[in-house]
């Protein structure tokens, strides 16, 4: 097997979603502690201890408490290169979400045993389920009160529409829990509630023989005898096949906070999931272990450094293999690159690394030649789709509060605008800038990061619109007709292309029927 093959299969790249306040963040630490990538795990809201979580190091995430950017973090484990993309779970953040979606090869959704399935998970296992991306489930915060286990189950089995495996089963939850027992390996693992401590575990491969009830209390040592018999007559045996197509998700019970249950699952995600997978491009499919090296832009973010007021452009390598200091076509520009110091991270941390392979994400600094979904190759014209930038909902004008500060101001829109947080569209009437967001919690972030990380200032005016759409047509007749028409609800977005911000519904469908030649999209991609 030659070198690239071997270290394109020791990858595994995946994305951990949920529901805000499902205790996604946390479980991020707590693989990154088994990886030993981080030594202490940072308590996110104790007051007590000073370390906020990793993955979550903008100033305003640690204020809030939640995550707003997707982050990356790598590690080894047991011999196979770990990456982890943490996603926001607060749906104004959405999009950033989608976007990572498309860099990952499979997913781990974190369910709150109190609340089960939420709207958001429900909205982001779409997603997963049009990409056939495959899905291991983790059931988080046993050592609270929460529903039932096999109600759970079907919970997720309806909700999500996906059918599901459990590789581990809770031993009683909240006050009384005392562990799991791991199907998938046949040993229980006790729960003693320390934050810092790993977990023993003892192989119990007869449940029949009293072994049990010298670690548990003989009437739970019963309940769960029943409860695994029931779980085998009733679940299908575990299939790696149905898993990797994404039709079957197995399930692991734990909790995060307290380390438990965290180990079964990584041990078991590095059995099961999958190396890198082939990708679809527009001109044909890229496989992982073809030699030249190919990869997309998925995400770009503004400010990494403070001091250095830089954006990085996160790369999903497709295949083979990239090289520090090595030539690459920019296929939107035409023109070749060469990156000096690409970097891996590690949360905030990054080194710089002399090469990576498909399967990896690498941060190459950017000083503005980078756009979300633009394409690297070794030559080859090629490009990726789905990266979806969509219709915004929610707008208002963007002023400046501090007149001697214009130039900054125009320098932070410009960078936050790159890593598509939000749009921004000139309004070719008045030529006032509009920021177009998905919801409203956008609009305090960049008014927040233009103010510690520019120095700027911004003031947010009210504009009453309804939505914006990007409109083409082959009948140029028309489509002046209509900017005439339209004049002052017509606008351009940072790429120069025509957008209607429509006033109201009624209004909007209107349009589309006085003008049928003219074709109006929803999201950017057409």
């Amino acid at each position: 097997m030659s070198q690239l093959t071997d270290e394109i299969n020791k990858r595994r790249t995946f994305a951990i979603i949920s529901h805000p306040d499902a205790g996604k963040t946390t479980l991020t630490e707590k693989l990154l502690l088994f990886g030993g990538a981080i030594h202490v795990a940072g308590a996110v809201k104790s007051n007590k201890i000073k370390k906020t979580a990793t993955s979550d190091w903008m100033e305003i995430e640690k204020q809030r408490g939640i995550s707003v950017a997707t982050s990356v973090m790598g590690f080894n484990y047991r011999d196979h290169k770990v990456n982890i993309l943490d996603t926001p779970g607060h749906q104004d953040f959405a999009e950033d979400t989608f976007r990572t979606l498309t860099a990952v090869d499979s997913v781990i959704i974190v369910i709150d045993c109190a609340k089960g399935v939420e709207l958001q998970t429900r909205r982001l296992m779409e997603v997963c389920r049009m990409r056939h991306t495959p899905v291991i489930v983790y059931i988080n915060k046993l050592d609270r009160e929460g529903k039932d286990p096999f109600d759970l189950l079907d919970e997720v089995e309806e909700e999500l529409k996906i059918k599901v495996r459990p590789l581990s089963w809770p031993i009683d939850m909240g006050q009384r829990f005392r562990g799991v027992y791991n199907i998938y390996e046949k040993g229980l693992n006790l729960f003693t509630p320390n934050k810092q401590q790993v977990t023993d575990r003892i192989a119990i491969t007869d449940l029949e023989s009293g072994e049990l009830e010298k670690h548990i209390d003989p009437a739970q040592a019963g309940k769960l005898r029943a409860d695994l018999e029931l779980v085998e007559g009733v679940y299908p045996e575990f299939d790696r096949e149905s898993y990797l197509k994404g039709e079957v998700a197995p399930v692991f019970f734990g909790s995060a906070l307290n380390n438990f249950g965290v180990k079964e699952l990584l041990d078991c995600f590095i059995d099961i999931a999958p190396s890198p997978c082939p990708i679809m491009a527009e001109e044909r499919k890229i496989d992982p272990y073809e030699e030249p090296f190919t990869g997309f832009v998925f995400k770009i973010h503004a400010n990494m450094d403070p001091n250095h007021r830089s954006s990085i452009a996160f790369v999903k390598i497709c295949s083979g293999r990239f090289e520090r200091n090595k030539n690459y076509k920019h296929v939107r520009m035409n023109k070749l690159m060469r990156f000096s110091s690409p970097t891996a991270f590690m949360a905030q941390q990054k080194e710089i690394v002399d090469e990576a392979y498909a399967g990896d994400i690498v941060g190459l600094p950017d000083t503005g030649n980078f756009r979300i979904g633009d394409t690297l190759t070794e030559g080859e014209e090629l490009h990726f789709r789905g990266l979806p930038s969509f219709s915004p909902e929610q707008f208002k004008y963007i002023e400046n509060a501090d007149p001697m500060k214009a130039k900054q101001l125009a320098k932070g829109i410009d960078q936050l605008m790159g890593e598509g947080v939000a749009q921004l569209f000139v309004n070719e009437f008045n030529g006032r800038k509009i920021i177009g967001t998905v919801g409203q919690l956008q609009f305090e972030v960049i008014q927040y990061r233009l103010l510690h990380e520019y120095a700027a200032q911004c003031r947010w005016e009210p504009i009453n619109l309804y939505k914006a759409c990007w409109i083409e047509s082959e009948d140029l007749a028309q489509l002046e007709a209509f900017k005439k028409r339209k004049a002052q609800f017509m606008a351009k977005d940072i790429s120069g292309r025509d957008v209607y911000l429509a006033d109201s519904g009624y209004v909007l469908s209107m349009a589309q029927q006085d003008f049928p030649k003219i074709k109006f999209h929803f999201t950017s991609e057409f």
